[in-house]
């Protein structure tokens, strides 16, 4: 495992739900006897509230659907499809490892984009920590044996979206194409699309999963914590969060071109 991967992962981990307001909370428990500790636990407490409501989760999700672009409906000249992984699970009713609940929506708006359009397929991700396989691999198969798409590529080596943009567009510029379809989830679209052009390629977005979801709810009960929001609101903070990095990166670029 790569030293930096795990740094930034960690680093990620702790200002994402619900590791930023527990270790708020732990910090407001370990210096208790300072006079900010109990104004610390209050905002630990709060930022932990926020983040399980159902509007606040959709706001955050909600803006980064904005970006990710309408139903996909054309083409627009791309040479092939591009479905990210996005992790697996262990299932034994399935002999082992499968695709996780993000993985499976993909792939399976890939498959029936792949089916509309006569396109070649590449499916990338590589192997998840404690996992036997890589995400392609096993993507690859449920796309051929379940759904009838054949795959022409399967990148196995990426870590992270970085990583799927650049290993994917080796292996399309090998094969001289330079305009794909991108099939990822709308939120996590934007990033994507950005590290995918960075890479070289002419990117058609196809986000999945586009939620239309208001964001203020009429019902009260949805105004309650939720784990399903608290969930949401992760991979909303994730993306933007990447997505700043990916900001200051491009600002220490201009600053320092030489670096």
């Amino acid at each position: 495992m790569p030293t930096t991967w795990f740094l930034k992962n960690l680093f990620a981990t702790l200002l994402l739900p619900p590791a930023n307001g527990l270790l708020l909370l732990a910090l407001a428990g370990l210096f208790r006897r300072r006079r900010w500790a109990s104004g610390l636990a209050a905002i630990g407490t709060l930022l932990l509230l926020a983040q399980s409501l159902p509007p606040v989760a959709n706001w955050l999700t909600g803006t980064l659907e904005e970006r990710a672009g309408p139903v996909f409906d054309n083409p627009q000249g791309a040479e092939a499809i591009v479905i990210l992984g996005s992790g697996l699970i262990d299932a034994a009713e399935y002999g082992g490892e499968t695709l996780n609940q993000r993985s499976l929506v993909r792939a399976r708006y890939g498959a029936v984009l792949a089916q509309r359009y006569p396109l070649p397929v590449l499916v990338s991700g590589g192997r998840p920590v404690n996992a036997q396989r890589a995400e392609a691999e096993v993507i690859g198969d449920v796309l051929e044996n379940e759904f009838g798409v054949t795959v022409r590529w399967r990148e196995n080596r990426s870590l992270d979206t970085a990583d799927n943009a650049a290993m994917s567009a080796e292996l399309l510029r090998a094969a001289d194409i330079r305009r794909v379809v991108l099939v990822t989830q709308a939120f996590h679209m934007p990033r994507a699309r950005r590290l995918f052009t960075a890479a070289g390629l002419e990117v058609v977005p196809a986000p999945t999963e586009l939620s239309q979801r208001s964001v203020w709810p009429e019902h009260f009960l949805e105004w309650l914590p939720q784990a399903n929001a608290l969930y949401a609101s992760y991979y909303a903070l994730h993306e933007w969060l990447g997505i700043a990095w990916l900001d200051l990166q491009a600002l220490l670029r201009r600053i320092n071109p030489n670096a």
